[in-house]
């Protein structure tokens, strides 16, 4: 599972800078440069802020501020996609399910994300796979949000 901590290791790994400092918006990436609002309210929110500007990093070129311009708002949507996959992972969503965590709310906590960051995750899968996805032997619907185990038995 992931962690603002552990996030910032792989900015250093990739060296990326990160600073926190007072801000109009939640966050900003630019030359390898995260600034990260300090006035976020939570942990959960610097993570979920981080993870985007990560993905920035991974998925963006040039400067996508002006968000009227279609080609920089898919820039954006890419950043957040990547955000979500690496955060809110499917894997994540059957480990939770294994640890009988049952609602929304609950897996939020045990992922450490806002639950509007899971809600976003949530919706950004379903546009991807449909409203159900196999993964392994498991079935994930996204709505509503469940976890079918298949059992398969030799006859």
């Amino acid at each position: 599972m992931y962690s603002y901590d552990s996030l910032l290791e792989e900015c250093d790994d990739k060296y990326i800078e990160v600073y926190e400092r007072k801000m109009k918006s939640k966050g900003l990436y630019s030359n390898n440069i995260i600034w990260i609002n300090k006035l976020l309210p939570t942990y959960a929110d610097k993570l979920c802020v981080l993870a985007e500007e990560i993905g920035h990093y991974y998925t963006s070129a040039g400067d996508i501020l002006d968000q009227t311009k279609l080609v920089n708002r898919k820039q954006e949507q890419l950043a957040r996609s990547w955000a979500y996959e690496k955060i809110v992972p499917l894997s994540k969503i059957v480990q939770a399910h294994k640890g009988n965590i049952r609602n929304k709310y609950e897996l939020a906590e045990f992922l450490g994300v806002t639950e509007t960051f899971l809600e976003h995750a949530l919706k950004r899968y379903k546009e991807k796979y449909g409203v159900i996805v196999n993964y392994g032997k498991y079935t994930i619907a996204f709505e509503p949000l469940g976890v079918q185990e298949w059992l398969y038995k030799n006859f």
